[in-house]
């Protein structure tokens, strides 16, 4: 409710956040004049948020509480999503060198090409969130397998022709920290298992996506209480759940310490100097990560075998590297629980990825044909040599040419 109207209006995430009515054909011209306006300053493009959420069913139907804490699959693709996309694309988007990438809340694999199909004129790319929220049970962490993650790229590598381009990602604002959730941020493990990452992300197939932060292997924030958090929606859960007596408050913060998007908002570590270099003020909205002093980009530019240095080589060589880009994807490996073994092959170039998802030494037999030729690049010194049987260190990455 608005005091200063006296009626209600919609809003699907915060109470100061209204949903905009796309079904006001002015509402839609102002949003195109506002992209027109930085498309005309020379952006190159636009990530859409929540882009499957414009359109509404207009019947406004009672949820149940089941639907409501799914809210993707029943606020998104609206009957006029497409109608709208379609209009944007034709008025605005057709008439520029643009790209765009649409999170897309609620749209299934499935659905993915009638969004971003190239005979379709909606947008270039979405976000799937399949891979990056496997380890998420609701707001709850969840533990998952290297074969559940294996099977979510071949369903993506199988579901989408040539036509319907893929997104990799498994980290952004509204997710911690990818070297946290899905490597091995002990000081050990920490600088490896990020190489091995940029390695994955960087060679499977679809556009990479980077969030700042993980070029240097920025790691979670060490919470400890609710006052360390910015999150409204943590704030909100924690009066409801914690205040109410559902949830011990010191598991409410167990459980934040690695699913918070909190982590990945903690200010960006430029330097060993007050506030990481962020800011010259007292203090900034988040508290630094007391590890910045070590995890910094000053330092990391200096040296030469940094997770900055070795994601630099990555971004050259999947440019460079036509396979990585176009070619055909085939998992070699879907049931091993430690190895993730693919080929990326394109005519006459063919690699071979073998990336050691433990702490622990595997070994990744060879076979089907392959024989690693030449070692393109792996993330750790001393790689072994190539052969019928290839013996991987602790998180371990190699890719060969073959």
């Amino acid at each position: 409710m608005s005091p200063a109207t006296n009626e209600y209006y919609l809003h699907y995430f915060a109470v100061k956040q209204p949903d905009l009515n796309w079904d006001n054909p002015k509402v839609r011209q102002e949003v195109y004049s506002l992209m027109k306006f930085w498309l005309d300053k020379g952006v190159d493009g636009f990530r859409m948020d929540v882009i499957p959420l414009i359109s509404k069913d207009q019947s406004f139907p009672q949820l149940t509480p089941e639907q409501l804490r799914n809210i993707g699959s029943v606020y998104a693709n609206g009957p006029h999503m497409h109608d709208y996309l379609q209009e944007m694309n034709r008025e605005v988007l057709s008439k520029y060198d643009v790209m765009t990438v649409g999170e897309a809340l609620g749209i299934s694999l499935e659905q993915t090409p009638l969004m971003v199909s190239d005979q379709r004129k909606e947008l270039n790319m979405i976000f799937n969130f399949d891979a990056v929220r496997i380890n998420r049970q609701g707001s709850q962490w969840k533990d998952f397998t290297l074969p559940e993650l294996k099977a979510i790229y071949t369903r993506h590598a199988e579901g989408l022709d040539a036509r319907s381009w893929d997104t990799v990602f498994l980290s952004n604002h509204d997710n911690p920290r990818v070297v946290s959730s899905f490597g091995d941020d002990s000081d050990q493990y920490r600088v490896p298992s990020a190489k091995l990452l940029i390695t994955m992300l960087m060679t499977l197939r679809g556009t990479p996506f980077l969030y700042q932060g993980d070029e240097l292997g920025m790691t979670n924030y060490p919470f400890q209480s609710i006052t360390d958090f910015d999150d409204i929606e943590v704030k909100n859960a924690y009066k409801a759940r914690v205040l109410t007596g559902q949830v011990k408050e010191a598991d409410y913060i167990a459980n934040l310490r690695r699913t918070s998007r909190d982590n990945a908002r903690t200010p960006m570590q430029w330097d060993a100097t007050a506030n990481a270099g962020f800011t010259g003020g007292p203090r900034p909205w988040l508290a630094v990560n007391p590890n910045y002093a070590m995890i910094n980009a000053a330092e990391e530019l200096a040296n030469p075998d940094s997770v900055y240095r070795y994601t630099e080589k990555m971004v050259h060589l999947r440019s460079a590297t036509p396979a990585f880009v176009y070619g055909d994807y085939k998992d070699l490996a879907p049931a091993d629980p430690a190895i993730f073994a693919y080929t990326r092959t394109l005519g006459a170039d063919r690699y071979l990825v073998v990336l050691n998802f433990s702490e622990k030494p595997a070994a990744f037999a060879v076979t089907g044909g392959i024989q690693p030729k030449q070692l393109v690049i792996g993330n750790l010194k001393g790689t072994g040599a190539s052969g019928a049987t290839l013996d991987l260190q602790g998180w371990e990455a190699r890719i060969y040419r073959y």
